[in-house]
C-alpha cells in the first residue's frame, strides 16, 4: 500500500527556474517544487544552502520558469540548460518565441 505522503509527492509539480543577479547580471538555474520559497532562500544572506548565489551577490530575480510534471524531468532540463549555457538557452527560447 502506498502512503498518502508518497502519493502527494507523486502529484507534485516541479519547476525549473532561471534567476538573474541585479548587481552582476549573472544567471543561475535550478529546480524546485516552490520557486518563490527557493528565490527567497537565494536572496537570504543567512541561508547557506545555495553556494552560487552567495558567491555572486544579488538581489536575484526570476526571469524564466518552466513547469515539469516530475522531479526527474525538472532535473534533466536543469542539466540540459546548464550544459548548454544559461545565456545561450535563454537566447534560443527568445528566438523560438518570435
Amino acid at each position: 500500500m502506498i502512503g498518502p505522503f508518497y502519493l502527494e509527492r507523486l502529484n507534485m509539480t516541479y519547476w525549473v527556474y532561471i534567476i538573474q543577479s541585479q548587481s552582476s547580471g549573472r544567471y543561475h538555474c535550478g529546480c524546485s517544487d516552490n520557486v518563490e520559497r527557493r528565490v527567497n532562500q537565494h536572496n537570504d544572506p543567512e541561508y547557506r544552502g545555495s553556494r552560487t548565489t552567495k558567491v555572486f551577490h544579488g538581489p536575484w530575480n526570476i526571469i524564466w520558469t518552466h513547469e515539469c510534471s516530475t522531479r526527474s524531468e525538472a532535473v534533466l532540463l536543469e542539466r540540459k540548460i546548464k550544459k548548454r549555457g544559461i545565456g545561450r538557452y535563454l537566447q534560443a527560447q527568445l528566438a523560438e518565441s518570435r
